[in-house]
């Protein structure tokens, strides 16, 4: 028998290395999850959410300016933007009206740099939030369902929102909370779709998954939501659930691909990249809307920690310390809110638009012959589009039981961050416009209900025809009860038998 030595040893050839395994996604796993595929239609599918978007904004500027008054809460939010022009931040006036982070203001105070401070200038904002809001939902419903009629539908369906409408005519905050919620949830699943693109485009994945690259659109997502934070604090809810959701997606991405763990796998190559995205990048988007407060000397709070030294915590600066007082501050506010107010509504009315708000209701008003005109501005959502909000989130819970769908759990999520967070404090002063940012998601699981309806393109044409045209006529209605709705939803002149009319219920006068 040969004896081995290091020289004979070294001369041996070396086996070749094993290459790792690779795992072969599940067809049916596949299958079962896939997202539907986006039409070919990509540039038409553009021009018409654009002119949908443009007839949008034309019916929210049409004698926008009237009436010239301050509207509700216009009296802080128009003042504050003025003095953020002049000062760079809200002026201390002493006392705590301001609660609300100062980008929504901002984006007011732009209209007012532009037309002036007067109602003209201090609303056109708001129309132009609301108008894309209804472009970018017709985006998202597209993507979601695969379908560009279906995603139309949805944006139109908000244009027709009387509430999503009134918001898009009046200075306050809630349109921009919307939009930049509704776009950020856009950017998710457009980021979900690329990550599920690249993963499939590899035949073979190693059990420890791959880099998957530069992710550019989680990204901007996390600017909006930073910005839907920097808005109202309502928006949190909706980073907090949709930055869960998209991990599950990612997770549902590398199962799909047969890898073994797909959660250790998610921590490792997704998480990190979630934490900066979806964590870091929105606080200091957050943080950004405050320059104008850490550059100001007479800013509400900015020098609280100076004059409380004894609060000095080591390495954290005055100014981060004022900061987060005056949060604590608007915290306390808004959790002891709990002040009677005439218009105040409770979460479960929002679903069936039961305690509107009015805006304007001059009285005294009559017209060339002397008879009682009636002029009244109400915050009010569409009834015949409300009314079938909880049946559609019903059938959006068959859908994910029965068929476990990933549109509808997006659509539900937002539905929960939107709405049912409201359910936790159930003693604060609160009304309906609060629901604005949940709305698109209400319309959505609508469109999703109204899509079985129709049914799948590869059905029966008969069915599907009748289907169609069940569709068209409730979306017929819709936009009927939105045009008689009209005057009062922009204060119209009215006799008291018009008017009478369109209250259908006590709760709305």
């Amino acid at each position: 028998m040969a004896v081995l030595t290091p020289e004979r040893t070294a001369q041996e050839p070396t086996p070749p290395r094993t290459p790792p395994p690779t795992r072969r996604r599940s067809p049916a796993r596949a299958r079962r999850d896939r997202t539907p595929p986006l039409p070919d239609d990509r540039r038409l599918a553009w021009l018409l959410a654009a002119a949908l978007g443009l007839a949008t904004l034309v019916s929210r500027l049409w004698d926008i300016g009237y009436p010239p008054d301050l509207l509700f809460d216009e009296a802080y939010y128009p003042p504050e933007a003025r003095e953020l022009l002049r000062h760079g931040h809200e002026y201390n006036r002493g006392y705590t009206f301001i609660v609300h982070p100062p980008l929504g203001k901002w984006l007011i105070a732009t209209g007012i740099a532009v037309f002036g401070y007067d109602s003209l200038g201090w609303r056109v904002p708001s129309a132009v939030a609301g108008a894309i809001a209804v472009v970018v939902l017709a985006r998202l419903g597209r993507r979601l369902t695969g379908s560009t009629l279906l995603g139309l539908l949805a944006g139109l369906l908000l244009a027709l929102d009387g509430l999503s409408f009134t918001l898009g005519r009046i200075g306050l905050l809630d349109v921009f909370v919307q939009v930049f919620v509704v776009a950020a949830v856009a950017c998710l699943v457009v980021d979900r779709d690329r990550v599920r693109a690249r993963i499939a485009a590899r035949p073979d994945v190693a059990p420890s998954g791959f880099r998957l690259g530069p992710r550019g659109w989680r990204l901007a997502a996390g600017v909006l939501f930073g910005c839907a934070c920097a808005v109202k604090w309502s928006g949190v809810w909706f980073l907090a659930a949709f930055a869960v959701l998209s991990l599950f997606w990612e997770r549902a991405a590398w199962r799909d691909a047969g890898v073994p763990r797909p959660t250790r796998t998610t921590a490792r190559r997704g998480l990190p990249g979630a934490l900066w995205a979806l964590a870091a990048v929105p606080v200091l988007t957050y943080l950004a809307s405050f320059a104008g407060w850490f550059r100001g000397e007479t800013a509400q709070g900015r020098h609280w920690a100076t004059q409380n030294p004894d609060t000095a915590v080591p390495f954290v600066p005055d100014a981060l310390r004022s900061l987060w007082h005056m949060h604590a501050e608007w915290l306390r506010f808004h959790n002891g809110l709990s002040t009677a107010h005439p218009w105040e509504s409770g979460p479960w009315t929002w679903l069936v638009t039961g305690r509107p708000i009015l805006l304007w209701n001059p009285q005294g008003l009559t017209d060339a012959e002397g008879d009682q005109v009636i002029r009244y501005i109400l915050m009010l959502g569409t009834p015949t589009l409300w009314f079938v909000f909880v049946p559609a989130v019903l059938w959006l819970g068959w859908r994910i039981v029965t068929r476990r769908d990933p549109a509808a759990v997006a659509v539900l999520v937002g539905v929960a961050a939107g709405w049912a967070t409201w359910l936790l404090n159930p003693e604060r002063t609160m009304f309906i416009f609060y629901m604005a940012p949940a709305v698109p998601f209400f319309v959505l699981a609508v469109v999703l209900l109204l899509q079985d309806v129709i049914g799948p393109p590869g059905g029966e044409p008969g069915r599907r025809r009748l289907g169609l045209g069940a569709v068209c006529l409730y979306v017929a209605v819709v936009a009927a009860t939105f045009v008689f709705l009209h005057p009062v939803l922009t204060g119209g002149e009215l006799s008291h038998e018009e008017w009478l009319r369109r209250m259908v219920f006590p709760s709305w006068y």
